[in-house]
C-alpha cells in the first residue's frame, strides 16, 4: 500500500526495543527516517537492530522505495524533528518525561507535523498539556514488536483535533498498520487491557495450584489463541452461537461465563508468586535464550500474516 504523499519522512524519538522497531517498519515502507536518542551507542545499535530484522521484512514484502540508506541518526532531538511530516515518540514510559519531551518536540517542528506517542498506557491530555499546538497530538501506541504486529491504537486528548485523528489513522493505515480509533481516554488503552485481564488470570490459576505456568501459556497458545489470531472475542462467541450467532449464545450460552466471572481471582503478586512465575518461564524456556524465543515468535508470526493476506 502506498504512503500517502504528505508523509514521507518521520522522525523516531527514541531508539529502544520499540523506537527501533518503528524505525525498520517506516524504513520497509519506503519513508524517510531521521532517528534520535541520547544514549551512549544509540546509533550502531538501531542500525545492527534494522539489519538483523530487515531479512523478515524483505519476506514480509518491502516498498519499493524501501531503503536502509534511507535512515539517518542524530544526537539532537531538535534536529531530528524540524523537516519531519509525522513523529513517532517512544522514550521511556514516564509521564513528566513525555509531557516535557513533547512541549520540546512542538517548538520544535512544523505546524503541519503530526506528533505521535508509543505510550503503552498514559492518557494523551497529560502528555500534551504543555504543547503550543496540542491539536496536533496523538497517542500512537504499536504492540510490540511494531515492525511486525499490524495494530495500531489511535487516541486523542482533551486538546487534540478530529483533523490530527483522521490524518494519523490515515497514515498509520497507508503504511500498512490497522489502526483503530480509541474514543475515550482509559489507562492503558484497549489492547493493552485486555491482555492485563487475561494475565490476571493466568497469574490466579498459578497462584492457586490450578495450572503450571506452562500449561496456563499452552491453553492459550493452543486453544482460543489460534481463534484469536483470526478473529477477536466478539466474533469467536458469535461462531459459538451456531446457526443463531450471538443472539443464541447470550440467551443459552452466556450464564456459564457470567458464573466465572463471578469467581475470578485478583491475585498479589507476593515475592514467592514473582518467583514461581519466574521458575516456571525459565522452565517453560528451557534452553533458548531471549534472542531465540523473538526469533520463533517472529518467524510464525510473520507466517500467520502472509497467511492472512491470502
Amino acid at each position: 500500500m502506498e504512503t500517502p504523499s504528505t508523509i514521507r519522512s518521520v522522525a523516531v524519538v527514541g531508539t529502544g526495543l520499540v523506537g527501533s522497531g518503528w524505525a525498520a517498519h517506516f524504513l520497509a515502507r519506503g519513508l524517510d527516517v531521521v532517528a534520535t536518542d541520547p544514549s551512549p551507542g544509540a546509533d550502531s545499535e538501531l542500525r545492527a537492530f534494522v539489519d538483523r530484522v530487515w531479512p523478515l521484512l524483505t519476506g514480509l514484502g518491502l516498498h519499493p522505495a524501501a531503503s536502509r540508506e534511507r535512515l539517518r541518526f542524530t544526537a539532537d532531538l531538535g534536529e531530528a524533528v524540524a523537516g519531519a511530516d509525522f513523529v513517532q515518540e517512544s522514550a521511556p514510559e514516564r509521564i513528566e518525561m513525555k509531557t516535557a519531551l513533547f512541549a520540546q518536540m512542538d517548538a520544535a517542528a512544523r505546524p503541519d507535523a503530526l506528533l505521535a506517542s508509543s505510550s503503552s498506557g498514559l492518557k494523551m491530555s497529560a502528555i500534551q498539556s504543555a504543547c503550543a499546538r496540542p491539536g496536533r497530538c496523538v497517542i500512537g501506541h504499536p504492540f510490540n514488536p511494531p515492525y511486525l504486529i499490524p495494530l495500531v491504537e489511535v487516541v486523542g486528548g482533551a486538546a487534540t483535533s478530529p483533523d490530527a485523528i483522521a490524518r494519523a489513522m490515515e497514515f498509520y493505515a497507508a503504511c500498512g498498520k490497522r489502526p483503530i480509533h480509541i474514543r475515550k481516554e482509559v489507562p492503558g488503552h484497549v489492547a493493552n487491557r485486555l491482555q492485563a485481564a487475561l494475565w490476571r488470570e493466568a497469574v490466579h490459576l498459578v497462584a492457586t495450584g490450578a495450572a503450571s505456568v506452562s500449561d496456563v501459556d499452552a491453553a492459550v497458545a493452543w486453544g482460543p489463541g489460534l481463534r484469536w489470531g483470526v478473529m477477536g472475542p466478539h466474533l469467536t462467541l458469535h461462531l459459538g452461537g451456531g446457526k443463531g450467532g450471538m443472539r443464541h449464545f447470550l440467551e443459552h450460552l452466556s450464564g456459564p461465563f457470567a458464573s466465572w466471572w463471578a469467581d475470578l481471582g485478583n491475585p498479589v503478586l507476593t515475592p514467592e508468586l514473582r518467583e514461581a512465575l519466574i521458575k516456571g518461564v525459565a522452565e517453560e524456556a528451557g534452553s533458548r535464550s531471549i534472542d531465540d524465543l523473538s526469533r520463533e515468535r517472529d518467524r510464525v508470526v510473520a507466517g500467520l500474516l502472509a497467511l492472512r493476506k491470502e
